[in-house]
């Protein structure tokens, strides 16, 4: 059975949607079938993964009006074993539209539950707030992933999105728990972001991923290409980050993978360049 996680934060540019589209790429591509569902209206993660915003695009919002199945809107990222639920601005709407439904917190879990089994991973990128779309992620999901920058007003939300989580566990999904913390953008020159990083370990203790996430201008730059950084620059130090984050999450999970080796970071250029 496939695991759900959501990637939450109130706070935006926290890299959130970084962490979500790489962390699912690199997994991908150590052999796991992974599915990336967009949920911030947005859409950073479906242009982040090469997916255009065309006017015939199924999204999401197709499936929250159930004008569409499932199965029409999944579509194929560049990277093998990765695919996409889109998102584009049209979701924006539907969070007033889903306040009139019924089991108006779990039409997300509604969703994915029929194609749960199909996948080892699920993974969503929640809007920037905890408004209703953001519950029903949380309402769906198996865990919670939360980046976080190391700075001082990062730590500001934190209490609010505990209380959320806290609350969906009791009301909604009791099974819901905190799968890790990961702290991006991290510069270690900087005596704040070791203020800040120590702050998060005392809050979060063994919860926090040891992989951090280092500024990169590579990072920075990937999403405007349409491409994660196992293939915009995969020998990056954002893309040395994300690869070390993939194995210990799947550690962390006890799943076997394939050790991404050189031979594969050539395939994956191949792709790029026939692409």
């Amino acid at each position: 059975m496939g695991k759900i996680i959501s990637f939450a934060n109130q706070k935006g540019g926290v890299g959130k949607t970084t962490t979500c589209i790489n962390l699912a790429a690199y997994v991908a591509a150590m052999g796991k079938k992974v599915l990336v569902l967009d949920l911030d209206p947005q859409g950073n993660a479906t242009s982040g993964l090469g997916i255009e915003k065309d006017k015939d695009l199924k999204t999401i919002y197709d499936l929250i009006s159930g004008d569409t199945d499932v199965n029409d809107v999944i579509k194929q990222t560049i990277v093998e074993n990765l695919d996409i639920i889109p998102s584009t601005v049209d979701l924006a709407g539907a969070e007033i539209e889903m306040v009139q439904m019924p089991q108006r917190e779990k039409i997300i879990k509604g969703i994915l539950d029929p194609i749960k089994d199909s996948y080892d991973f699920i993974m969503i990128d929640c809007p920037p707030s905890l408004g209703l779309i953001t519950v029903n992620s949380l309402t769906a999901s198996d865990s919670v992933i939360i980046p976080i920058t190391c700075e001082f007003f990062s730590l500001e939300g934190l209490t609010q999105l505990m209380n959320t989580i806290k609350l969906i566990k009791y009301h909604l999904n009791p099974s819901i728990d905190i799968e890790g913390v990961v702290m991006t953008m991290k510069d270690k020159r900087s005596n704040l972001t070791a203020q800040v990083s120590d702050e998060i370990l005392k809050f979060f203790g063994k919860r926090v991923f040891f992989t951090y996430i280092p500024r990169n201008i590579r990072l920075a730059e990937a999403p405007s290409h349409g491409e994660p950084i196992l293939i915009y620059e995969p020998s990056s130090k954002g893309a040395e980050a994300y690869m070390s984050l993939a194995e210990e999450f799947l550690d962390r999970n006890k799943v076997k993978y394939n050790t991404i080796t050189r031979d594969t970071k050539i395939k994956l250029r191949e792709v790029k360049n026939n692409g």
